[in-house]
């Protein structure tokens, strides 16, 4: 096998990427510290076509140097906005038909490998912070708790790991 060269991936320029079909996924980031985190979620969500990024909270607004070192330069390419009130924006997409699924360890939450999400809703996966993690009052309010299933003494993974894992599993069974 030989690895494939930059110009034979056929990736889409930034314009392309903007007028293409998104996946039915919006990421919430709820109160992220770490800028590099950020830019990784931007990186991974443009990989997976994903609708837009909501910032809540503390999380950090592009321009800045340390989400662009990660994100490399999809910041340009995935829309995003910023909200100050993370339980304020869910509720408006519930509202307007988006089903909410936090990412997060809790009672009853179902393990990410027996989550179906269904065609043709949209899913919000909502992300939190790398120390407390998703609000409760925002985890109450979901339509979904969703658990990435761990084996090892840790059982915590990183925000970008999370959001890696998460992505790629629901964009694959939205996929079928």
């Amino acid at each position: 096998m030989r690895k494939l060269k930059n110009s034979e991936l056929n990736r889409l320029n930034v314009d392309e990427f903007k007028s293409s079909e998104k996946t039915s996924i919006i990421v919430i980031l709820d109160n992220i510290r770490s800028l590099n985190n950020i830019g990784s979620v931007f990186r991974t969500s443009d990989a997976f076509l994903i609708e837009k990024i909501f910032l809540c909270g503390i999380t950090a607004k592009p321009p800045h140097k340390d989400i662009h070192r990660t994100a490399l330069g999809a910041t340009d390419s995935v829309a995003w906005e910023y909200r100050e009130d993370t339980l304020e924006l869910v509720k408006e997409l519930q509202e307007n038909g988006v089903k909410v699924a936090s990412i997060e360890q809790a009672e009853n939450a179902i393990m990410l490998n027996e989550f179906s999400p269904k065609k043709p809703n949209t899913y919000a996966l909502v992300f939190g912070n790398e120390v407390k993690g998703v609000q409760q009052e925002v985890v109450s309010a979901s339509d979904y708790v969703i658990e990435i299933p761990q084996f090892g003494t840790k059982h915590s993974l990183n925000i970008s790991v999370s959001a890696g894992v998460v992505i790629w599993d629901v964009f694959s069974k939205l996929s079928l």
